[in-house]
């Protein structure tokens, strides 16, 4: 890999501040990461640093992946320079044009890229509406789509329960994270993009699901556990109770998978 002073300079910070808070970390499926050539990675989002433990997991692969991230964190002295320096993508929801632009010259420049399709944090932790960013990025370009979830490191920073609480931040030590790569799936020309996303808001869920339900992660018997999915035995709202928190776009597709409600 080319030498880049920002990003592993970041490393080095994310990787000293998660020693210091005693997160293990583990990676599951990487083989389906490809070591080299431009592959679109579509995560869930049920926290704010999700992209540093995906980010972590490619380094792995020897891939330096570049991140769809709010385009607000541009605007941080310091934080905003190093977004530039490292390639990630501002993503203003209400102009997403020259995101999807970006991140289709970063593809053809044959890097990694990882959008968060949810279009924000999932405050019910399942995998909510999606926006259908990532199917059009994968009908154009011909490149691979690898689905990504990641869990865990929402207790870090769990999320409110309603519109009144405040997100605070955890200090809590000792959290386990992992995250998890499926099978890489290429989109056909002709396409079509609901379906096309449909079937990724499947595939994410499986992988979620299949994360959420491991014993390190599950709630303990009676545990008020509201850093975990209702209908998998915590207390977060329901997808239906989550939906005013959710704030989400017009122009995103409704959930034919996970829980009813």
């Amino acid at each position: 890999m080319a030498r880049e002073p920002w990003y592993a300079g970041t490393i080095l910070l994310g990787k000293g501040l998660l020693r210091g808070l005693e997160v293990e970390r583990a990676w599951h499926g990487t083989e389906h990461l490809p070591t080299d050539g431009p592959v679109l990675l579509a995560s869930n989002h049920a926290s704010f640093p999700d992209f540093a433990f995906v980010g972590e997991a490619g380094l792995a692969r020897g891939r330096r992946i570049r991140f769809l991230c709010r385009h607000d964190m541009w605007e941080v002295p310091v934080v905003g320079r190093a977004m530039r320096s490292m390639r990630h993508v501002p993503v203003d929801r209400e102009a997403p044009a020259a995101a999807y632009l970006a991140a289709r010259r970063l593809l053809r420049e044959g890097e990694p890229v990882c959008a968060f399709p949810e279009a924000g944090v999932s405050h019910s932790y399942t995998i909510r509406a999606l926006m259908p960013g990532v199917a059009a990025l994968a009908r154009e370009t011909g490149v691979p789509v690898v689905p990504v979830a990641v869990w865990g490191q929402q207790r870090l920073w769990p999320l409110r329960r309603h519109l009144e609480e405040k997100a605070q931040l955890s200090v809590q030590r000792g959290v386990r994270v992992d995250v998890a790569f499926g099978p890489a799936f290429s989109v056909g020309p002709d396409a079509d993009l609901v379906e096309v996303t449909r079937d990724l808001g499947h595939r994410m869920t499986g992988l979620l699901e299949g994360l959420q339900s491991l014993p390190h992660h599950r709630p303990r018997p009676g545990e008020k556990a509201r850093w975990h999915p209702a209908h998998l035995g915590g207390t977060a709202p329901t997808r239906t109770a989550a939906e005013p928190l959710d704030l989400l776009p017009r122009s995103a597709i409704r959930p034919t998978w996970g829980p009813e409600v």
